[in-house]
């Protein structure tokens, strides 16, 4: 198995200690290379792109900063994933002015990142509008309705994604997040898409009343890429648990085990991102070691 770490690490896209005075020519400085550098120091070669980071860092992703990405996954043998945004854009929504935004804010970072050959892009279907949807007290048809119109929108989105890029349905994982499993799934049939399964947004309650279980058979005859982080189950009153996940291995109702010997036994070989900081990353994998060494 191959387990890998996102990129975006707050600590040091914020550092402490960061002020007014000296923020602008800490943005005008910021070093991609640099970021993944220090990554991979840490001891991984699996890294996760944040196409989010063109936000704050609009030279994140020019010419010259793929340059020096792909010289260091040369020269220290990196796989590469890569995110694609997901912070302000909804490709599920119905306004199309900001489907159209959305589409066009993800195909550039397809283009962008293409010359790493990354080996998935995970996409959010759908976004906060939809989230907020999927999660307030509407008489059941009537929400059924309005998921239903954002997943029509997701589709419309996705297909232009596809077309504008080129690239293959399957290179293109949507994630399961915010939003009923089985919508996102009937996404991934429909355009012949691959899934990246989220642990952690499963466990909280985010896909619905499913079982990490339930959702990773589900996921399995697509499964492209695992996002992986512990996160408490909704209690008795079914509540999500909001802010909860992106917790480090074995603080949470994970059965890391479980999880990974299903995986072994489907011989998924597919990317595991740890979706947490460093230190929490490492302690994550400090503890595969003690349940379970053979993943490693």
């Amino acid at each position: 198995m191959h387990f890998g770490i996102m990129a975006m690490q707050m600590d040091a896209l914020i550092p402490p200690g960061l002020t007014p005075a000296n923020a602008l020519s800490y943005l005008a400085a910021f070093d991609h290379a640099g970021l993944v550098r220090n990554l991979v120091d840490s001891g991984f070669d699996l890294i996760e792109l944040g196409g989010d980071l063109g936000m704050f860092f609009p030279q994140a992703f020019a010419p010259a900063a793929i340059r020096s990405l792909a010289n260091l996954q040369q020269s220290r043998g990196l796989t590469y994933t890569v995110h694609l945004p997901l912070w302000s854009v909804e490709p599920s929504t119905p306004l199309e002015p900001v489907r159209r935004g959305s589409i066009r804010a993800i195909v550039d970072i397809i283009h962008a990142t293409y010359a790493l050959q990354p080996k998935a892009y995970v996409c959010h279907a759908t976004g906060a509008l939809a989230a907020e949807f999927s999660q307030m007290r509407l008489p059941q048809m009537a929400q059924a309705m309005i998921l239903r119109q954002f997943q029509a929108g997701a589709r419309e989105s996705l297909k232009a994604i596809l077309g504008e890029t080129g690239i293959p349905g399957r290179l293109l994982a949507i994630e399961t997040i915010e939003f009923p499993l089985d919508l996102t799934l009937e996404l991934a049939e429909a355009l012949d898409l691959s899934i990246c399964l989220d642990t952690g947004h499963v466990l909280a309650g985010f896909c619905g009343p499913t079982t990490l279980e339930q959702a990773l058979e589900l996921c399995l005859p697509r499964l492209v890429e695992v996002h992986l982080h512990d996160s408490p189950t909704p209690g008795p009153d079914g509540l999500r648990q909001y802010g909860r996940d992106h917790q480090p291995l074995g603080t949470g109702d994970l059965d890391v085990g479980a999880l990974l010997d299903r995986l072994r036994q489907a011989d998924f070989d597919g990317p595991i991102i740890l979706e947490l900081d460093v230190q929490s990353a490492l302690q994550s994998l400090q503890y595969i070691r003690r349940v379970r060494p053979q993943a490693l």
